[in-house]
């Protein structure tokens, strides 16, 4: 009996101890419980922020999100080389004044002008009179149109070739002009030609030269004609185109330097309007003078009037 006693006492012992062990890992476990629920609901949150996250991004992605494309750049125009004209009447040199206009070399005349940067002309005239033996006429006129690069109508040098071709045409259709003959000159500007014909008037035999040289955003016009009168010989043809090719490398070299180029009578340039403007020409797309050129006689047509 003692010793069954001492049993039971030890076996209840042991199931104090045991029975204790075991409440001891029932309360680890369960604190253990939420916190592995608290880590597994961390991590199931962060998942979530990435996976919002990265949809988010992919949504702002496909909405464009990003910076948009700019509209296109408005087209430019190459600037205009030459910014002002010489004094007219004092583009050709004493000795070719008095080659071509003998008696009135000092005789220029300035045309009027509303802007002397844009447009600007003069004319001499001359009148050798022989007595009984009749007289020679000579009546000379040079022009200069400068043109501005101007976004709607495009680049100056591109106008001012427009404008050289309109003036050689206009030289070909002046009423009453017989044998017209044009002929390319080369080494005068970027581009030059030569309009000679015979105009017969009631004074006498009228022998015309236009010359027609751009040069940059320049256009030059040079008239010149002559006539014997009362019974004088008529002038030579070529003679008076060869004493106006020479006056035209003469005015066109005077626009060149007036320019600070050097007074060259060449010019490499050729009309395009592919190149960039420098800055001065974006910051100021000035007028145009082609409006008021097309709007008045050209220089080839009023010389017909007046000689």
């Amino acid at each position: 009996m003692q010793r069954a006693a001492q049993r039971d006492d030890r076996a209840r012992r042991a199931m104090g101890a045991e029975g204790a062990r075991r409440l001891r890992l029932a309360l680890v476990c369960a604190a253990a419980v939420p916190a592995v629920l608290i880590t597994s609901a961390c991590s199931s949150d962060s998942g979530d922020s990435k996976a919002n996250s990265g949809a988010e991004s992919t949504r702002s992605a496909n909405s464009g999100g990003g910076a948009q494309p700019s509209a296109s750049a408005s087209p430019t125009v190459r600037a205009a080389a030459y910014q002002k004209l010489p004094d007219a009447c004092a583009v050709l040199s004493k000795d070719t004044l008095s080659d071509l206009v003998p008696k009135g070399a000092k005789s220029g005349k300035k045309g009027s002008s509303d802007d002397p940067s844009a447009r600007a002309s003069c004319a001499w005239n001359s009148l050798d009179n022989n007595g009984v033996k009749g007289s020679q006429f000579r009546w000379l006129n040079v022009s200069l149109l400068r043109f501005d690069s101007d976004a709607t109508r495009g680049s100056a040098d591109d106008q001012a070739h427009a404008y050289y071709g309109q003036q050689v045409k206009d030289a070909q259709s002046v009423d009453g002009a017989k044998n017209a003959k044009v002929v390319p000159l080369s080494g005068t500007g970027a581009e030059a030609s030569a309009v000679r014909y015979d105009l017969k008037k009631k004074e006498g035999l009228f022998k015309q030269q236009t010359v027609v040289a751009r040069v940059e955003n320049v256009v030059v016009t040079l008239d010149y004609n002559g006539a014997g009168l009362a019974g004088e010989k008529t002038p030579d043809a070529d003679d008076l185109t060869k004493a106006a090719e020479k006056a035209l490398k003469e005015a066109v070299a005077a626009v060149s330097s007036a320019n600070g180029t050097g007074g060259a009578a060449t010019s490499p340039s050729s009309p395009s309007s592919s190149s960039k403007p420098s800055k001065s020409a974006s910051e100021s797309s000035s007028s145009s003078p082609s409006k008021s050129a097309s709007s008045s006689a050209s220089p080839s047509k009023s010389a017909a009037k007046k000689s």
